[in-house]
């Protein structure tokens, strides 16, 4: 196998998510291309997507602070969260359409100056109406921001190392849920639920300026293309596989954790207050899950993909049987953050993968796909809580999508080991050229 063959055949393997068989020379090249340092830029979008989490969820925090404020109920301000919801699930992929011919650097400085603007407005409104309008706006950016920043991610990083710079990434959200939104609660008692929105408004423009000196220009990269050419890559079942796995491990964890507190308190006997302790702990096994899952996914996304909503089952399953042990339960917890979100950076970077020519938008709709699977689990799960199944009701909700998203990642890993199998061992760069040039269907 000569040098000019060997990337060939290695940005084929990546484009199409599979793993290509390699003599021993190319499998050590390949290795220490993954464990070689990412790019600082990777750490910076990382910031980007911190805060992102971080605004989706703040309002939880500060909501009766926010009602009491605006003198509305509390329930009515908490459409502040699903507004924001419906923003991203809407906002992502029109957002990736319509700054298509924008450089993803230019869009992603856009994206932060729209975000910081915008939590601006939250700062200093005074109708609750105004503050709807601005955090549906704001989700729009956020949208375009987590889709874009993966795209760049796996662009910089390179083929060898795309999963793992997508774990870093998503790891900035998955930090948000561990830390930035408690931080921000509790900066919210300090200074105001306002100033809790300056201080994310600061932080945007602060990101504004570091994704300005670190994004590379896109020169050579021309942007000439139009929607209709987009949407015709979106023709890959595989990617529409992904985009199912997305949605079912999110929203399958999603709906037993959003109803996580009085399961832990009503049911396990948790005390009320070490209900936190638990929640950060699960914020920090999505953390180290998704850091770890990066690792891995770059060499095994098949396994990874399949290993984790098995097991997220598993301990759903015993959520539902045990709920009645504290500690058990609470330990629990901290491995569903690890095993249910571990998977999702390698599910974005697959899906990336098999947008072939349109990743940006392949990337806005995993923000879809894991927004509307959370929007759909949550409601199931609130509905299950009013059930006969009580507190345990969205955990067992939760085990059934999870059990679902089984079916995408049997599917994805048969069609990987099938083309696998098909690929030739020589370095034949006729067949390699075919390979890569292979459509985007199954």
């Amino acid at each position: 196998m000569d040098a000019k063959t060997l990337p060939k055949l290695h940005r084929s393997s990546y484009m199409q998510g599979e793993t290509t068989p390699l003599d021993g020379d190319s499998r050590a090249g390949a290795s220490a291309a993954r464990s070689a340092a990412l790019p600082l830029l990777i750490y910076v979008l990382a910031l980007g997507t911190f805060l992102m989490g971080t605004t989706e969820f703040i309002v939880a925090g500060v909501l009766p602070d926010i009602a009491g404020d605006l003198q509305v109920s509390v329930a009515h301000a908490g459409l502040l969260i699903t507004v924001f919801a419906i923003g991203m699930i809407v906002g992502a992929p029109l957002m990736a359409m319509l700054t298509l011919r924008l450089p993803q650097r230019v869009a992603l400085i856009l994206a932060l100056a729209v975000f910081a603007v915008g939590h601006v407005v939250v700062a200093v409104g005074d109708s609750f109406a105004v503050l709807l309008l601005a955090r549906l706006i704001t989700a729009f950016a956020a949208g375009a921001f987590w889709a874009l920043a993966a795209v760049v991610a796996t662009r910089v990083a390179g083929p060898a190392r795309g999963a793992r710079a997508m774990g870093l990434v998503n790891a900035g959200g998955m930090l948000a849920t561990a830390l930035g939104v408690p931080l921000g609660a509790f900066a919210g008692q300090l200074i105001g639920w306002r100033g809790t929105f300056w201080a994310l408004a600061v932080l945007a423009l602060a990101a504004t300026a570091l994704i300005s000196r670190h994004v590379p220009h896109e020169e050579g990269h021309t942007r000439s293309v139009s929607v209709r050419a987009e949407v015709a890559e979106l023709r890959s079942g595989r990617l529409w596989l992904a985009l199912a796995g997305c949605a079912a491990t999110t929203g399958g964890v999603l709906a037993a954790y959003s109803y996580i507190s009085p399961l832990l308190t009503d049911q396990a006997g948790v005390p009320a207050r070490l209900v936190p302790l638990a929640l950060v702990g699960f914020g920090v096994g999505a953390l180290v899950g998704s850091l770890v899952a990066g690792r891995l996914g770059d060499a095994h996304p098949h396994v990874v993909t399949l290993v984790a909503p098995v097991a997220t089952a598993i301990l759903l399953g015993v959520i539902c049987l045990a709920s009645g042990m504290p500690w058990l339960t609470a330990a629990v917890v901290v491995l569903l953050g690890f095993f249910g979100l571990g998977a999702n950076p390698v599910l974005i970077a697959l899906a990336v993968r098999f947008a072939g020519r349109a990743p940006t938008l392949g990337s806005a709709l995993t923000v879809s796909a894991f927004n509307a699977g959370t929007a759909v689990g949550s409601w199931i799960a609130g509905l299950a809580l009013t059930s006969t199944l009580g507190a345990a009701g969205p955990a067992a909700v939760g085990l059934v999508i999870v059990v679902l998203a089984v079916v995408p990642a049997v599917a994805l890993a048969h069609i990987a080991r099938r083309r696998a199998a098909r690929t030739p061992e020589s370095g034949d760069a006729t067949t390699t050229n075919a390979l890569a040039g292979a459509g985007a269907t199954i």
